[in-house]
């Protein structure tokens, strides 16, 4: 079965090209378009597409309020734009974006995007992944515990939390610092399968949607290690 994805961009050149990119592959179809963010929230609602590309700055509802609303409807989103800000990385990631990419880095990470998003993984452009991450912590935090107190991530259900074997920790680590599947796998001598298993059980155990809100728990908490 295709992928169906929503696009949301004020440029209509922007979302011409997406589309071409896109369409081009046998396994994705774009179904619609949307020059801003209230008519993204109604194509959405109405098409319940598997991902929606969303710009940040768009009129009406901006991308990251778009993007609040649709993850809280249950619909995967990846914010792609052309600034590289921290604060609109943040907030993406806060409001629940399985994924954030720069427009200029080309067709080959927009549909890897895509792709990633419907393996429930998630990609930020390499460039800016560790980097935004490792912003995300403040100074004082936590030296590094293996799990939080109950209470400090939200679980869905209120679902208590449970600990991290040594392994998770060491994956929770290697995801952190922006690597893939395979990479981590590489690192750990394991399969790439049973990498994104052992990130499966570590969201389900912190209550977390995906990959790049583990990373950014982990840096949250001081359990991944500062780069130099």
């Amino acid at each position: 079965m295709s992928t169906r994805v929503l696009l949301a961009d004020d440029q209509a050149d922007v979302r011409s090209g997406f589309r071409l990119v896109l369409d081009s592959q046998p396994d994705i179809t774009v179904v619609g378009e949307a020059a801003d963010g209230s008519t993204a929230l109604e194509l959405a609602q109405r098409l319940r597409p598997d991902v929606v590309l969303a710009d940040v700055r768009m009129p009406g509802i901006d991308g990251l309020e778009l993007t609040r609303l649709l993850t809280e409807a249950g619909l995967r989103v990846v914010v792609v734009t052309t600034f590289d800000l921290d604060e609109y990385v943040h907030g993406a990631l806060r409001n629940g974006a399985c994924g954030f990419l720069l427009k200029r880095l080309g067709p080959t990470l927009l549909v890897e995007g895509v792709r990633a998003a419907m393996a429930g993984d998630a990609l930020i452009s390499p460039q800016v992944t560790v980097r935004l991450l490792q912003a995300m912590t403040t100074a004082g935090r936590p030296a590094g515990p293996v799990r939080p107190e109950p209470g400090q991530v939200g679980a869905a259900a209120g679902s208590a939390l449970k600990p991290l074997t040594t392994r998770e920790v060491d994956i929770v680590r290697l995801v952190a610092q922006g690597l893939t599947n395979a990479q981590i796998g590489a690192e750990l001598f394991i399969s790439a399968g049973t990498a994104k298993t052992h990130i499966a059980n570590i969201q389900a155990k912190l209550a977390l949607p995906n990959r790049v809100a583990v990373a950014a728990w982990a840096w949250r908490t001081g359990l991944a290690e500062p780069l130099p």
